[in-house]
């Protein structure tokens, strides 16, 4: 049996090939393109690499163009841990000394050593993998536009407070095209209060509004002319600028996720999973693709329920030494995976009468708190998630909460 391991660079990478015995076979330093590529996949097939008996390789990362090219065919990735490969290196050498060629040999040794405690990366679809990249992509866009949301209403707290009372009733508040439109209009306070009904009515109608244009102008006229506090003008003015710079960034996220929804939408249902994912309570196009994003196609991953559970972290942790012992919950996991979790338990305890009963039993019998009610739910519902995409059948309510539903009849 051979062993490859690589350590990863930008431009450069170094491989190592060891034997059952831990000899080096070989080593080399290759670029990080195509004429690269093909001097390790030569050097794989010159050790016995086949399409049947592929060589297993170690690197310390999942994603990128030399993951891409080693994952062709039945090989095995194994994505380890930096944090891992550097424990595994202090088994080889106590001096503390590193280079790349030898952290090469450290991640071939892993494999020869231990393979059958790490995972190797699932053997997902194009489609799920694509999947993947626009659900992520679309989570980091909604949280950037959330978070430079948050960075205007703190500015506009400090110098332009009418405008935050002018779109409170409006939801999403900074991220509707009608705050956007009226604050490039009037970026300043001073000026919003010389907006006539008029102007106002065209800035809604810019934005898109087509009912109660007249009635809203009067309300945002009434509340820019009411008596406020200032900032000195000069001051104000500064802060304008500042404000429509953070204005600039909001519209592209805001875009930029309105976009990325939109692929989403497009992609989740051609995927064969997608109608499973949908049939359970509190999981929409985006949410459910989210989820599907995280735990892959390949059914073979997990190898029952409960491994999904501790890797998404809805299931408890014990820690017992001596006589301590302590059940906490997880806290390394799958981040993304666990906050869809949370939204989607969120969402399933309206959706679902089942959910809200076994939701109110654990708060009410046995003490949990809100967020380790909807935990505890997540772990249960993604029980029922694994078993129906084993057995390829859509959520029930019946089945999933049947003492639940009886008790709340």
């Amino acid at each position: 049996m051979i062993y490859c391991g690589i350590d990863w660079a930008e431009r450069t990478h170094d491989v190592a090939l060891v034997d059952d015995s831990g000899r080096l076979l070989a080593n080399r330093h290759i670029t990080d393109d195509a004429v690269g590529y093909k001097i390790l996949l030569d050097l794989l097939a010159e050790y016995g690499d086949t399409a049947d008996n592929p060589i297993p390789v170690a690197i310390e990362t999942s994603r990128g163009l030399l993951v891409a090219v080693l994952r062709t065919g039945k090989r095995q990735v194994f994505a380890i841990n930096p944090m891992a490969a550097a424990r595994y290196r202090d088994r080889h050498s106590v001096s503390r000394k590193k280079s790349d060629p030898g952290d090469a040999l450290v991640l071939a040794n892993i494999l020869r050593t231990d393979m059958h405690a790490h995972r190797p990366l699932p053997q997902d679809s194009d489609l799920a993998r694509a999947l993947a990249v626009l659900a992520r992509a679309q989570q980091d866009a909604t949280w950037n536009r959330q978070q430079i949301s948050n960075q205007l209403r703190s500015l506009l707290r400090e110098y332009y407070p009418c405008a935050l009372a002018a779109f409170e009733p409006w939801k999403n508040g900074l991220c509707r095209r009608e705050a956007q439109e009226l604050l490039r209009a009037a970026p300043t306070p001073a000026r919003a209060s010389r907006l006539t009904c008029k102007q106002l009515q065209a800035a809604l109608k810019r934005a898109g509004r087509q009912r109660g244009i007249e009635a809203e102008a009067e309300r945002l006229r009434d509340v820019f002319r009411a008596d406020w506090a200032h900032q000195p003008p000069l001051v104000e003015d500064a802060l304008g600028k500042q404000m429509l710079a953070l204005l600039v960034q909001l519209q592209a996220a805001c875009t930029a996720a309105d976009n990325l929804s939109e692929a989403v939408e497009e992609a989740f249902p051609q995927h064969p999973d997608a109608e499973i994912i949908l049939s359970f309570p509190g999981l929409g196009i985006q949410l459910g693709a989210r989820v599907l994003a995280e735990i892959g196609d390949d059914h073979n991953r997990f190898a029952d329920a409960r491994g999904l559970k501790a890797y998404a972290g809805a299931s408890p942790i014990t820690r017992a030494s001596g006589k301590k012992s302590s059940i906490t919950r997880r806290w390394v996991k799958n981040d993304r995976l666990n906050h869809a979790g949370y939204l989607w338990a969120f969402s399933a305890i309206t959706a679902s009468p089942g959910a809200k009963t076994h939701y109110r039993r654990r708060r009410d019998e046995h003490g949990d708190w809100h967020a380790a009610a909807q935990r505890n739910l997540f772990n249960r519902m993604l029980g029922q998630l694994y078993h129906c995409l084993q057995h390829r059948k859509p959520f029930d309510e019946h089945t999933a909460f049947p003492v639940n539903l009886a008790a709340a009849a």
